[in-house]
């Protein structure tokens, strides 16, 4: 694949050790869900040079602004989009751990939300 951005958006699973070699395109974004066919695939992208965009930082807009439909007060649009344009800021935040500890932006984003998760039960 040639060019600026791979964007798998459909079937997930596509990034594995034997498609990612192939991939000529410095970013892989895209929406498709569980783009990795397994957590080893993170650290091939890093040793290619190819960042990769975490399907779920990608996807998280649907679902934050879901969380405002949801809420008891109703829906606060304002709100929603505000917190959606976080998702840059977390990518950034990702990009940036990534590159200083030399480990893959999936890995970053998993330990991301696990810390967010352990947060929220904290908070319960």
């Amino acid at each position: 694949q040639n060019g600026d951005i791979f964007a798998p958006c459909a079937l997930g699973g596509t990034l594995n050790p034997e498609t990612v070699p192939n991939i000529r395109c410095p970013v892989v974004c895209g929406v498709a869900n569980n783009q990795l066919s397994d957590e080893t695939v993170g650290r091939v992208l890093l040793q290619n040079s190819i960042l990769y965009a975490p399907d779920y930082v990608v996807n998280a807009g649907g679902v934050i602004n879901l969380s405002f439909e949801l809420t008891d007060t109703g829906y606060d649009e304002s709100a929603a989009m505000n917190k959606v344009r976080q998702i840059r800021e977390t990518m950034e935040n990702i990009i940036s751990i990534s590159k200083q500890k030399q480990i893959p932006t999936s890995e970053v984003a998993d330990a991301l939300a696990e810390e967010r998760i352990n947060a929220a039960k904290l908070r319960q």
